[in-house]
């Protein structure tokens, strides 16, 4: 029996564990899985209708390290998780994505000596400024397995120095959510409840630190939005840090031609993606769903460490110059972009790949 702790730390993360739970569920000889959430993120209002609609179960620890800065929050998840290990003595912890929870995680291990599997390695964006990046660096060299979604993230770990025997090229397991998630989001009553019309409308979401905490950034932004809302309602979910950096800039009265609304738990925003003409973004995750769904995306950033969303998928990457984000929206209203294709196995089996390679040998050699 291997003991495996899962730790997550913000919505990505659930999204991204919830389908190796699962799947490790059906081993229960091979498998004792224990979650593990730092409490990086927490809304007690959002929390549990996301576990519900992922079917994820209730964590068995929970750490609630809170926010701050990237080095507060990252030393508090250390401080709180070590002695969590310690006492739980796991065979292998599970990490994932690339949040301050993740790299904590992967340091504690790594002095620990306790073996570290990274589900979602290998993503590059080469943009250092972005904290994201730093940790994906250390968490990928950190790492005893190495599990990708993309061909790119493979050659990264190579040409990083990495083992060619730690990395497995497995698919996504964001995919994987979506495609179990499939039926209730064509359920989903979402876009009748805000009264709009299928295609009819824009979805946009917007959370990076790099567009929203600069007020000259985050102006642009909302004023390109307000303008494009002219054409096309636009719905807007706002990020908790979103909408207060919004009020302290006083640009509320920039955004009115904008329809903002509260976050949306999992099954309900990704109703609206599907149903929407184009998606804008500034979000890692969101480029991956669009990819899948075949839905147009702009990506309001220079730069993805997701490079097939954009080679292969309906992605888009038109930075933040006012006239290129109104520009290529229009474009895609009318249909100018590229329809796309999904990448190699984003097929919703990426956690079954997973699962396969961690499964104790004995129990490999039975199953054949």
């Amino acid at each position: 029996m291997m003991r495996v702790l899962h730790i997550v730390g913000a919505r990505p993360n659930f999204m991204k564990i919830a389908p190796i739970i699962a799947e490790m569920r059906k081993y229960p000889e091979s498998f004792e899985s224990v979650l593990v959430h730092t409490g990086q993120h927490y809304d007690p209002k959002m929390s549990g209708v996301f576990f519900r609609d992922l079917e994820l179960p209730a964590p068995d620890v929970f750490l609630g390290v809170g926010s701050g800065t990237h080095a507060e929050q990252t030393a508090r998840v250390m401080l709180a998780l070590e002695p969590v290990i310690l006492e739980r003595c796991p065979d292998l912890v599970v990490i994932v994505g690339d949040v301050n929870s993740t790299v904590a995680a992967a340091l504690v291990c790594a002095k620990l000596c306790v073996p570290l599997a990274h589900v979602e390695a290998g993503l590059r964006s080469f943009d250092r400024t972005m904290p994201e990046e730093v940790n994906r660096i250390v968490t990928d060299q950190l790492s005893d397995l190495l599990f990708t979604t993309e061909e790119d993230a493979n050659a990264n770990l190579l040409r990083e120095g990495v083992a060619p025997a730690k990395i497995h090229f497995v698919g996504n397991v964001m995919i994987d959510s979506l495609v179990k998630a499939l039926p209730k989001i064509e359920r989903s009553q979402a876009s009748e409840r805000l009264g709009l019309e299928r295609k009819g409308y824009a979805l946009v979401t917007l959370h990076r630190p790099s567009n929203v905490d600069d007020p000259a950034s985050l102006a642009t932004i909302l004023g390109a939005l307000a303008d494009i809302g002219g054409d096309l309602p636009v719905v807007f979910p706002v990020h908790p840090r979103t909408a207060q950096n919004i009020a302290r800039a006083g640009l509320a009265t920039t955004s009115g031609a904008l329809r903002m609304v509260d976050p949306l738990p999992y099954v309900d925003f990704l109703h609206l993606c599907a149903n929407a003409r184009l998606v804008l973004t500034d979000s890692g995750g969101v480029q991956e769903e669009t990819t899948y769904l075949g839905i147009p995306c702009l990506t309001l950033r220079p730069n993805t460490e997701r490079p097939a969303t954009v080679s292969l998928g309906t992605n888009r990457l038109i930075g933040l110059d006012r006239r290129s984000i109104e520009t290529a929206a229009r474009a895609a209203m009318n249909g100018g972009v590229s329809e796309g294709r999904v990448p190699p196995l984003w097929d919703g089996r990426a956690a079954e790949r997973i699962v396969t390679i961690l499964q104790p040998s004995e129990a490999r050699r039975s199953a054949a």
